[in-house]
């Protein structure tokens, strides 16, 4: 049933190609394009390579009707169906069979090099597929042959989940996560419910600065500035501010 479903996808397909009837192989040394009449073809046509499955089929077909003249079906590529030769890179000999069962060996040629590379190339990356669709067959099968694991709750089977940011058992809620990295951090409030905010750096300057009170004005003549003067100098050790109040004090006495 498998191989009915199969269809048939072309891989190749080179316009001119020559045939030749090669004598039969004397040795195991290989086989030599040069032993053929080259200049001679015994027939030319069309070569077609087409896959069916894990089949290659070379075709030898009429370049005007597409009649078939013969057909090399391959199984195994490099094998016996088709071979290189010893002496060139454009010729090769491959095995050719009927419905019957009868098979015969001939060689194919090339005129240019390019298509002889594209003959070889087309083989190798069918059989490269080949290999790879089998060996995924294979995993799959030793898969299917595995025992199968059981991941179902056996009965009365439990599991425990922890999932974070839920309520305890006493009613309250659990303690929020702390910010990692790049988080702001702030302090709590005062007791008192108020913060206290420092004054600017101006009123600072101005709350160090201190304004002498104004000095009354002397009932003997002349300003008790002057006075202040006369014991300022008088006195070079001490502060400046008790000697103005201590000479404030004594005038106003007299």
């Amino acid at each position: 049933m498998a191989t009915e479903l199969e269809y048939e996808s072309v891989l190749c397909v080179k316009p001119d190609v020559s045939v030749y009837r090669i004598p039969p192989r004397a040795s195991n040394r290989g086989y030599r394009a040069s032993d053929w009449k080259l200049d001679q073809p015994d027939w030319t046509g069309r070569l077609r390579i087409t896959s069916k499955g894990k089949t290659a089929y070379i075709k030898l077909e009429d370049k005007v009707s597409g009649e078939l003249f013969a057909q090399a079906p391959v199984e195994q590529y490099p094998g016996i169906a088709v071979e290189t030769v010893t002496d060139s890179s454009r010729y090769f000999v491959i095995r050719i069979q009927d419905g019957t069962g009868r098979s015969a060996f001939i060689g194919i040629g090339f005129t240019d090099r390019g298509d002889a590379f594209d003959f070889n190339v087309s083989l190798q990356d069918h059989f490269k597929w080949v290999k790879q669709e089998s060996e995924i067959s294979k995993e799959s099968q030793e898969m299917d042959a595995r025992p199968k694991l059981d991941l179902g709750f056996k009965e009365g089977q439990t599991i425990k989940l922890c999932i974070g940011n839920i309520t305890n058992k006493k009613g309250g809620a659990s303690k929020p996560r702390t910010a990692r990295g790049g988080g702001l951090s702030l302090l709590p409030p005062p007791p008192g419910g108020k913060v206290t905010i420092p004054p600017p750096s101006s009123s600072v300057a101005i709350s160090n600065h201190v304004t002498p009170p104004p000095i009354p004005k002397s009932n003997h003549g002349g300003s008790d500035a002057a006075l202040f003067q006369t014991r300022h100098h008088s006195h070079p050790t001490g502060s400046s501010s008790e000697w103005h109040w201590q000479d404030i004090k004594d005038r106003l006495e007299e």
